[in-house]
């Protein structure tokens, strides 16, 4: 059984972890940063993670699993009302989980936000990491704009999708600053964004 010291310490360090990956990149962080800003020892951080690229892997992880449990619970709902839900419907879907996921998760939203930004600028080998995390959302997402768009080829929603993705990291990683898209964390705020944001791709995806 794990101990809840234990499941503190991996907190702590995945939490300093994310925010050094978030302003350094995977190159710019090295395994000593982590260790002195957590606070811990070599030993505590190759005993949870091993490595540096399995402690990178873990940081996207947290963030990652619940974003695509939910986005596929979202749209298997879509599906199982309409076998072919509209464009709307499935960018909803897809929205809602990852703001919902970022904005909820306390002190380390923002660092959470600009993490996942920077995953998107790191080396393909790096990138690659963050993208098997996100790999079953995306697949399903594509199979959901192919029905959805079926005049586009999987080439073209390839790049639309990655387009949805950029704009979603670009509101997360802006929430912070004054006059953002996203006042709060709140229902409210989380819906009205989603319909703007909604309302503003859908027409350019069908183009």
């Amino acid at each position: 059984m794990t101990s809840t010291t234990s499941i503190d310490t991996q907190e702590q360090i995945l939490n300093v972890a994310e925010q050094l990956f978030a302003e350094n990149g995977f190159a710019g962080t090295s395994l000593r940063s982590v260790i002195r800003e957590a606070d811990v020892n070599l030993s505590a951080v190759h005993y949870h993670f091993g490595s540096k690229e399995e402690l990178f892997r873990a940081t996207i992880a947290r963030t990652a699993k619940p974003i695509v449990r939910n986005q596929l619970k979202q749209l298997a709902k879509c599906e199982a009302k309409n076998e072919t839900p509209s464009i709307e419907e499935v960018l909803e879907a897809f929205f809602t989980p990852a703001l919902e996921v970022v904005l909820n998760s306390g002190d380390r939203s923002i660092n959470c936000a600009r993490f996942m930004g920077r995953c998107r600028v790191e080396p393909d080998s790096v990138r690659e990491i963050a993208e098997q995390e996100f790999e079953d959302s995306q697949k399903a997402f594509l199979d959901a704009f192919g029905r959805s768009l079926p005049d586009f080829s999987r080439t073209e929603l390839t790049w639309k999708l990655d387009l949805v993705i950029a704009v979603l990291l670009r509101v997360l990683t802006e929430s912070s600053k004054s006059g953002s898209l996203i006042r709060d964390n709140s229902p409210e705020t989380i819906k009205t964004t989603v319909s703007k944001l909604v309302a503003f791709l859908a027409p350019g995806l069908r183009s």
